[in-house]
């Protein structure tokens, strides 16, 4: 069951250009050449400070998480601020997270959005072992799906199959068509949407956000997003201050 109305198409579209207008210029390709691993063999579970417990996967030589980080805590045991007020999401320049829409509801399936100084935080919001995937992480993580590495350094739209090959099938959580969703990795990418840096919250059940622990240049850092009418991968840059899911991956 869905548990929060969807902001369409037309909004996010206008939302895309927003955040990618500084970001990065158009780049299309094509075809990788890798193969993704077997998802039968899969790892046991990684526990948060909180005592949320993750299911795991292993994608060619890495270990993620097969769902959206939830913790409220860095390690060290500080709380991370749950920031529901649209005016103080706009104006920090610390760590903070908050559920879409602000409803507690949504946490359990499609974790909290976090802004990109909370993955950046030196006191760490990854479990014991773990951390906020690079950029780099995500493009070997897009090679061993099939992208050659010229293709994996482009922006925007990148690839063929490899976002369809990390998106849970079904319509249960994405928005139909779900297009070329195999799911084939077990990375099981659920659409958590994301929140404006002015506080406003988009595309609930059409796009996936997960940032990079990587600085693009000082005011914004990279992220990829995967969408419910394609099988690509998007990359580009995006503001500090905007709320993305987190997907951990083994140190």
């Amino acid at each position: 069951m869905r548990l929060h109305a969807k902001v369409g198409p037309p909004l996010f579209k206008m939302a895309v250009v927003w955040i990618a207008a500084a970001a990065c210029s158009a780049v299309f390709s094509g075809c990788g050449k890798k193969q993704g691993t077997d998802p039968a063999s899969i790892p046991g579970p990684v526990t948060d400070i909180d005592g949320n417990v993750y299911r795991t996967v292993r994608i060619g030589n890495q270990r993620w998480m097969a769902e959206n980080l939830k913790v409220t805590h860095y390690r060290n045991g500080d709380a991370i601020p749950n920031v529901t007020d649209s005016t103080a999401w706009n104006s920090l320049g610390t760590g903070a997270c908050t559920s879409y829409g602000n409803l507690l509801r949504n946490t359990p399936v499609y974790g909290l959005l976090y802004n990109w100084h909370s993955t950046a935080d030196g006191r760490n919001i990854a479990p014991e072992g773990w951390h906020v995937p690079t950029d780099e992480d995500w493009k070997e993580l897009e090679m061993t799906l099939g992208m050659s590495r010229e293709e994996a350094d482009r922006t925007q739209w990148r690839g063929t199959e490899e976002g369809g090959k990390l998106k849970e099938t079904g319509t249960e959580h994405w928005e139909s068509p779900n297009r070329n969703a195999t799911n084939e990795t077990g990375f099981s990418a659920i659409p958590g949407g994301f929140r404006y840096d002015n506080g406003g919250f988009n595309s609930f059940g059409y796009y996936a956000y997960f940032w990079t622990s990587t600085e693009k240049d000082q005011a914004g850092a990279w992220f990829r997003y995967i969408g419910y009418g394609d099988s690509y991968i998007f990359r580009s840059g995006s503001g500090k201050r905007f709320g993305f899911s987190v997907r951990c991956v083994e140190d």
